[in-house]
């Protein structure tokens, strides 16, 4: 009996197991598939997948960690005043005054800016105003060296030390005192800095999560509830900071009003920045509203202290606004300025403005037309 497998067919048809398949003496297959890729071609594909954006945040994040510590050291760290705004009831000139400031000068390695004022109320009214950060004038043979320390904690503490030491030095008798001491709650006055911190930070990550967890907001819808949260999240941080913990004694619905306008305008200055550029807008939100907003706010280390580049640029930033405005609403009710409160309502308008006019950018939202034409 024949083995089919084995002897060649009635027509004389060779063997099968001598017929060439694929795998025996086939020619080298051709195209991409079929040659190692080069490295434009790998560098493509490690583009395309998740490993390239986990790369780049990995650097990103120790940069950030980096810039993070030295921007707050930078700020904070070691705090040596320049230029510190100073009243003088009567004349400059007087004897003991005179004498007086010139050793603070030495000892303090930095200048006071002295501003003659005709009468003690006048000079005390720029301390309300917070144009000046002190009060001196003369008393007998002495001197008066009034400090404000909640115009400033640091520069309050840093002059009263000063001061008992140059009075020792030059013998002039000196009386310190401070006549807008900070709450009993805060004797640092570092409470309300942290309730605009928490302000500023809950607010971009609360428009972060809007976006991963509500990515099918509209426009419209997405700024509601931007607002939203903003409200409820001031609301909460108030709470809790005066009726709760008694830190603080805070003028409530002002205090509310101003945390809500910092957290809304933060939340969208996100939204802008994801609007314009996708998904690293976290990059350029966190370096202005935390390298740098932060640092320079006045809220930890009061601006005469500060560099001088971050003394003035820190006015025009979310994080200063809020701390400016809510530092006068707390400790100087009845005069508060309108600047603090202009610079956060330019940046949400800024915000705002960008994000509707090139909504169509910004990653999410949903085709409302294409549900309406389904409907019908």
């Amino acid at each position: 009996m024949s083995d089919d497998r084995g002897d060649p067919g009635p027509q004389g048809e060779p063997d099968a197991s001598h017929q060439e398949g694929p795998h025996q003496d086939a020619p080298p297959p051709h195209g991409v598939h079929g040659r190692p890729r080069t490295g434009a071609e790998k560098w493509a594909a490690y583009k395309r997948s998740p490993f390239f954006p986990a790369t780049v945040l990995v650097f990103i994040l120790a940069a950030a960690a980096g810039l993070f510590a030295g921007s707050y050291t930078y700020a904070m760290a070691n705090p040596a005043p320049r230029h510190i705004p100073t009243a003088v009831v009567g004349s400059p000139s007087a004897p003991q005054v005179k004498a007086f400031a010139v050793g603070m000068e030495k000892d303090l390695h930095a200048s006071l800016r002295l501003t003659e004022y005709p009468s003690y109320g006048a000079a005390r009214a720029a301390i309300d105003d917070q144009r000046e950060f002190a009060v001196l004038r003369a008393h007998g043979r002495g001197v008066e060296l009034d400090v404000s320390g909640a115009s400033g904690a640091t520069v309050a503490q840093l002059l009263a030390e000063s001061g008992a030491r140059v009075g020792r030095a030059t013998g002039v008798d000196v009386r310190i005192r401070d006549i807008t001491p900070l709450q009993k709650g805060d004797p640092r006055g570092l409470a309300l800095f942290y309730i605009s911190l928490a302000a500023v930070i809950i607010g971009f990550v609360g428009a972060i999560q809007l976006s991963v967890h509500a990515r099918a907001l509209n426009p419209a819808e997405r700024t509601a509830c931007t607002i939203v949260y903003a409200l409820l999240g001031a609301f909460a941080i108030a709470a809790v900071v005066d009726w709760w913990l008694g830190a603080l004694r805070l003028p409530f619905l002002e205090s509310w009003l101003i945390l809500a306008l910092t957290m809304f305008t933060s939340g969208m200055v996100f939204t802008m920045f994801n609007t314009l550029i996708g998904r690293w807008a976290m990059i350029p939100t966190w370096g202005l509203m935390v390298l740098l907003g932060n640092p320079s706010s006045g809220g930890a280390v009061s601006w005469p202290l500060l560099p001088s580049v971050l003394g003035h640029i820190g006015r025009w930033l979310p994080p200063g606004a809020s701390v400016n405005a809510q530092h006068t609403a707390v400790y100087f009710g009845g005069h508060q300025h309108a600047f603090p409160s202009l610079v956060l309502a330019g940046w949400s308008v800024l915000s705002c403005t960008v994000f509707w006019v090139w909504r169509h950018r910004h990653p999410g939202g949903r085709e409302t037309g294409a549900a309406h034409a389904a409907d019908g």
